[in-house]
């Protein structure tokens, strides 16, 4: 029975194909639309970024390639073995340009992120309360047209901050694609999960 591996069809899906193939592993060859497939002795399941850790949590697939950042907004139960070292990114809170981000701790600061559940225990750590408006995109337009005083999101550049006159003001967390193992596939079918992060682990050097 092969070992199922789920990726992202977003921004890591470069660099896993570049990492598998490195790896000697096969990697399917552009199957279209198709989002279960087979190559080799694996088999492949593309979803969604966020969905990742959840098919690997529940078992649907044994092994998978998210970013740290989703593991840390999901809080999946799951093994993470390796830090692939490619997907590097931070995820920040940005505010307007040229204007102090000084949230009153009498009042509730709006916050517009995909990340909820990051956003909200970062400034909760801070003692503040922030109401947390869930985006799945365009995050960085949310500040001007007044929906949230600030936002969280994932940057790499900041480019797109500043085309969207917004600033960095702190970071959040750092990020990079990481291997994650489903706990019983651990331990069910050891021989092959280790097989995998070795081969992984010396194509990431």
């Amino acid at each position: 029975m092969s070992l199922t591996i789920a990726l992202s069809k977003g921004k890591l899906l470069a660099g896993s194909e570049a990492l598998f193939r490195r790896a000697g592993l096969a990697f399917p060859n552009g199957e279209g639309r198709k989002l279960v497939v087979a190559a080799g002795e694996l088999r492949f399941l593309f979803v969604k970024d966020m969905d990742v850790p959840t098919y690997v949590e529940y078992g649907v697939a044994d092994c998978g390639v998210a970013g740290k950042d989703v593991l840390l907004e999901t809080g999946a139960d799951v093994l993470e073995p390796l830090d692939l070292g490619f997907g590097r990114c931070r995820v920040v809170v940005a505010s307007p340009a040229g204007r102090a981000f000084a949230p009153d701790r009498a009042a509730t600061t709006r916050v517009a992120s995909k990340y909820a559940k990051l956003a909200a225990a970062h400034f909760l750590e801070r003692g503040l309360g922030v109401e947390v408006v869930r985006l799945a995109g365009s995050v960085e337009i949310a500040t001007g047209l007044g929906l949230a005083d600030c936002i969280v999101d994932v940057v790499e550049t900041g480019r797109t901050l500043a085309e969207n006159d917004l600033a960095e003001v702190e970071t959040v967390a750092e990020s990079s694609a990481r291997l994650i193992v489903n706990r019983a596939s651990f331990h069910a079918r050891r021989a092959e999960v280790q097989g995998l992060v070795a081969k992984l682990q010396d194509a990431s050097r």
